[in-house]
């Protein structure tokens, strides 16, 4: 039987009059790299954002998170980690003024089989090359988010939400990040993973399909995939429809 560590209760959010999340029901088992697909403005972001209580986003308006059977509404994001979730945001978080090597031994503090060279090596940057750089705005976007996924190596957190971490990566090859993705996998984490990026769901165990705020299919990424493909284009027969409706008025 599978064990869910990370459930989404019927989760609403509203903000400002606006609903964002209408009623997201969500599993997530121990283990397994869970896709999340959407359109633009599906709430995909602001579903990682009130899972990890990030954003002022620490409580849905309605519904339940619970994580490793514990409910986490209103938990801060420090609480969180306490807990073993951790975030890769889209645009990673730069610690100026620190070395990489520094950065990732912050990040592995806890984690005892720390090896910050392997870290390196296993998102492509070499170690020679990276540990006395500084985070700073001499990096790439590719390459700060490539130190933002060593980081989640060498943290080795039980859960990481990993929120479009592969837009605009200078990755050569999508076998590169996928790779990454095993070895956070052989490490025991379990992942959510955000993505616009169909490729990447091959590299799925399972994946949810979410529009319009709620979450309208979980299956095989195959499946998923080919949902998605469907939701883009009612995405688009509705936007001709209201500009149709525009002119016409």
């Amino acid at each position: 039987m599978e064990i869910p560590v990370l459930a989404l209760n019927d989760v609403k959010l509203k903000v400002e009059d606006k609903e964002i999340l209408r009623g997201v029901n969500l599993t997530i088992n121990k283990g397994e790299l869970h896709a999340i697909l959407g359109p633009n403005g599906a709430g995909k972001s602001t579903l990682a954002s009130l899972i990890m209580g990030i954003n002022g986003l620490s409580e849905p308006t309605s519904g339940e998170i619970i994580f490793k059977d514990k409910l986490i509404n209103g938990l801060s994001i420090y609480e969180r980690a306490r807990l073993g979730l951790t975030l890769a945001w889209q645009e990673p978080a730069r610690f100026e003024g620190l070395t990489i090597e520094d950065y990732l031994k912050i990040s592995g503090k806890n984690n005892p089989d720390l090896d910050i060279d392997k870290c390196l090596e296993a998102v492509g940057l070499d170690p020679k090359v990276y540990l006395k750089r500084f985070v700073d705005e001499s990096l790439s976007g590719g390459e700060r988010k490539r130190v933002e996924l060593a980081s989640i190596l060498a943290m080795k957190p039980d859960f990481a939400v990993l929120d479009e971490i592969d837009s605009g990566i200078d990755f050569t090859s999508i076998e590169d990040f996928q790779g990454v993705l095993q070895e956070m996998k052989n490490d025991g984490i379990t992942i959510l993973m955000i993505t616009h990026n169909e490729k990447l769901l091959s590299s799925a165990d399972r994946a949810s399909l979410l529009c319009n705020g709620k979450v309208i299919k979980t299956s095989d990424p195959e499946t998923i995939k080919k949902q998605f493909e469907e939701c883009k284009v009612c995405e688009v027969l509705d936007f001709e429809q209201k500009e149709t409706h525009k002119e016409e008025g």
